[in-house]
């Protein structure tokens, strides 16, 4: 079992936020995604896209926020997911499953690549996204036609030594995985459950981007259960600049 960290994209006037997602290869050569990265359309239109999304929703703060962090993306054609995997040898076809973590643009921006692919899905997050504008933002690849979903019901294993735990709050049905590795050990990544350490505390401030606080803050003691549980060795963080500096970035694995 392998687990790499591919920079799909960063935002340098957020102290250099990563935008990540993971490849997952197990030991008989299966294939796991986790999330595809902010829309490859954005690249070298990021004012005019802004600009859209202000003008379709000038009321709603979420929208302002999100205008910001597309006039600031840096995304070089290596970050685009599909030249992440061709770096390792990994053609679109080749992925067997993509976790979808949620579908907010910076994570689900190229779905629609993957045509051949199995999509898992919280059906709690899948049945929430059309009733907001946030997950319609520079467009909706989650929604292309041919997509093959398969809907989960709550925590899941998906295969032997990936599980799948629901951990709503930041948006319905988010979900953040725990892969268990042969020689780093479990590794936990949190995805937008807990963006940064700062979150791990009981009175963490509440941040705009999160649609239920209160349930957040319920998914953040869940995974904290897990990780003591499990002995966690390692919890990656959402978006934290400073950890992202430190860990081992695709081409290096963590096995």
């Amino acid at each position: 079992m392998r687990l790499y960290m591919l920079q799909l994209g960063l935002l340098p006037a957020f102290g250099d936020t990563a935008l990540p997602g993971y490849l997952i290869q197990t030991d008989d050569g299966t294939n796991v995604l986790i999330d595809t990265g902010y829309p490859r359309g954005l690249r070298g239109r990021q004012e005019q896209a802004a600009a859209e999304l202000l003008a379709a929703h000038p009321d709603d703060p979420v929208t302002a926020f999100t205008a910001t962090v597309v006039r600031n993306l840096r995304g070089d054609a290596e970050d685009l997911v599909v030249n992440r995997l061709a770096a390792l040898g990994i053609a679109l076809r080749d992925i067997d499953y993509l976790i979808c973590t949620h579908f907010d643009l910076d994570h689900a921006g190229n779905h629609d690549l993957f045509m051949d692919a199995e999509l898992m899905v919280q059906r709690r997050h899948y049945e929430a996204a059309p009733q907001y504008p946030r997950f319609r933002l520079c467009g909706a690849p989650w929604e292309a036609p041919g997509l093959r979903y398969r809907f989960l019901d709550g925590d899941t294993q998906l295969l032997p030594g990936i599980e799948l735990i629901e951990t709503s709050g930041h948006v319905p049905g988010h979900q953040s995985v725990l892969v268990q590795l042969p020689e780093t050990g479990p590794v936990l990544l949190a995805i937008d459950a807990i963006t940064g350490p700062e979150q791990l505390a009981p009175d963490a401030p509440d941040m705009l981007q999160d649609m239920d606080p209160d349930v957040k803050r319920a998914s953040v003691r869940k995974l904290r259960a897990i990780a003591e549980r499990d002995g966690v060795a390692l919890i990656v963080f959402g978006h934290d600049s400073e950890q992202w500096r430190i860990l081992r970035k695709s081409p290096e694995f963590y096995g």
